[in-house]
This record gives C-alpha cells, structure tokens and sequence, in this order.
C-alpha cells in the first residue's frame, strides 16, 4: 500500500510540475478562444502550443537536465533549496520570452499577457523567498493555473465552475503528494498555493476594476 501511495504521489508530483502548467493553461485558453472565433486555424494553435513547449518547459527543463549532469545541482528535482537560484533565474528568463511570444507573435488577448506576467513575477518571489524558506514552487505553479482561471472568470460571461473546481482538487491531491514524499512542510505548500494564486489573480482584479 505505502509503494502504490509512494508512486501516486510520485506521478502527481510530475504530471503536475511547474514547468507544464503553462502549456496547460495556453491550451485551456486556446480552447476558449477557439469556441469565440471559430475560424482560428489549426496552424494558429499548433505554433501557440509548440511556442508555449519550447520557451517554459524545453529550454528550463533543458537547463536543469545540464545543471544535473554537469554536477550543479544534487537532482532533477532540486530538493536542495540552496541550489534552487539558478535553475530559478533560467527559467524566469525563459519565460520573459515566453510573454514576448505571446505579445508579439500570437496576439493574444492581454488577459493572456498578464497571466504570462504574473507567472513570472510568481516564480521571481520564490526565487527571493527561497534563500530563506523552502517554499513549494509545484503549489505555487498549480496556484498561478488557478489564478489564471479565477482571472479569466472575471472577464469572461460564462464563469468556468467546474475546470476552476477541478483545478482546485488537483492543488488539493498535489499539496498531499507533496507532504507525503516530505518535499514540504503543510506551510510551504500552503503559502505556494496563495503566493501563485494572488501573484495572477490580484494583477487581472486591478485591470478589471480600474
């Protein structure tokens, strides 16, 4: 039983990293943009998906495989909060070309620019709160999708309940996989859910009611 939770846990933690919940979210909002415009081509969404790969899961994941290898940091998982900086610093500059992708070649919609923007001013406040304290970037990842939702329902005539509900369950089980392989502490996942969630979320309030 403690094996199959062991691998549960450990397959949550994965098919849940920070690193995928970009391209979760562009494929989310494509498939929301596609039901308004229906003429959006195939072609459109395969270089938005693709473009989206590249600059926040290829080029990060790259660099930490090769900080791996090359000795710099202990895992792929960077367990060790002390070298957590510089994998941090990479992908936080990956995904500034992320958001100039967004902006300049895809056109989409500023909401979509200012989740982008929020995702990096999310993962550039753990990189400052990790010099002291470990907090948990797979909640503050999953926290910034639901962000990202909570934003888009403010927008949007047709309030997402049920994805918003699902994405919030997923936290939940991620937060349980992430105490049970004592990866963190209740708090640490906690405070990463909220750091992700508001970073998102409070930015696109302001814009809506400005």
């Amino acid at each position: 039983m403690q094996r199959l939770l062991h691998i549960l846990a450990m397959s949550c933690s994965i098919l849940l990293h920070p690193l995928l919940m970009p391209t979760y979210g562009m494929a989310l909002m494509l498939a929301s943009l596609r039901m308004v415009y229906v003429n959006m081509g195939i072609v459109y969404i395969l270089v938005a998906m693709l473009g989206t790969i590249f600059f926040t899961l290829l080029i990060p994941g790259s660099i930490i495989y090769y900080l791996w290898k090359s000795n710099k940091i202990d895992s792929l998982h960077i367990d060790n909060a002390k070298q957590r900086t510089a994998p941090y610093v990479y992908t936080i500059m990956a995904y500034g070309f992320w958001v100039y992708f967004i902006y300049d070649i895809l056109h989409l919609p500023m909401l979509m620019l200012s989740i982008g923007v929020g995702a990096i001013l999310a993962l550039t406040a753990v990189t400052i709160i990790n010099h002291w304290w470990k907090i948990s970037a797979h909640l503050t990842g999953i926290g910034g999708l639901l962000g990202g939702l909570c934003s888009y329902a403010l927008f949007s005539i047709n309030t997402p309940i049920a994805l918003i509900i699902t994405i919030l369950i997923l936290a939940l089980m991620l937060m349980y996989a992430r105490l049970y392989l004592n990866a963190h502490t209740p708090l640490q996942v906690v405070a990463g859910l909220l750091l992700g969630l508001l970073t998102v979320f409070i930015p696109n309030l302001i814009i809506c009611y400005a």
